[in-house]
């Protein structure tokens, strides 16, 4: 256990906090401690890289801690309409179908490596502007419906295309020589 896995672990703790200030309509406190889970994500990224403190454990975690803390609070704003049901029908389902495909691999003896593609960041980075930004108009002002409306749209269009992506790699690894080093193997980078 690494000083980055302690921190990944707080992170997946904020998470209730996060959704109990959202039902609570507590926005500007939601949007700190929204913010504050990012920085933990960011901190623990470069201490496991400055330090040389990358772990399997970390390569696991720290996609499922972001996927927790997306995932719920993309149900919460969509339960009180905040963002678009499709919208958010679609990134749960995306990180459903990427994580049955994880756990698919391993059942079958065919891990899949941990390392997210381009776009799949773009697409991480993209669903948290996002918050930000309906957060932001929640707590401290109106923003432009124009603005959370490309946002929303950008979010999908990378949301399909991430799960695209991730299904024809999978489909690929899944199709190959069975092995357990390669492609298929954990690299255990942060």
């Amino acid at each position: 256990m690494t000083l980055p896995n302690f921190i990944t672990i707080a992170r997946i703790f904020l998470v209730p906090a996060i959704v109990w200030l959202l039902f609570a309509h507590s926005y500007a406190l939601a949007l700190m401690l929204f913010l504050l889970a990012g920085l933990s994500d960011a901190l623990d990224g470069f201490i496991a890289k400055q330090f040389n403190l990358r772990s399997e454990l970390g390569a696991y975690l720290d996609p499922l801690a972001d996927k927790v803390l997306l995932v719920a609070i993309y149900v919460v704003m969509g339960i009180f309409e905040h963002l678009p049901t499709w919208l958010v029908i679609m990134v749960v389902s995306r990180d459903v179908a990427i994580v049955g495909a994880v756990m698919l691999s391993w059942l079958l003896h065919k891990p899949v490596e941990m390392d997210p593609h381009v776009v799949s960041k773009a697409n991480t980075v993209m669903q948290i502007l996002l918050v930000v930004l309906v957060l932001a108009g929640l707590a401290f002002a109106r923003v432009p419906e124009a603005l959370v409306n490309v946002g929303t749209a950008v979010v999908g269009l990378l949301t399909l295309a991430s799960l695209a992506v991730y299904l024809r790699d999978w489909l690929q690894h899944m199709a190959g020589p069975d092995s357990n080093s390669g492609p298929g193997a954990p690299q255990g980078s942060r």
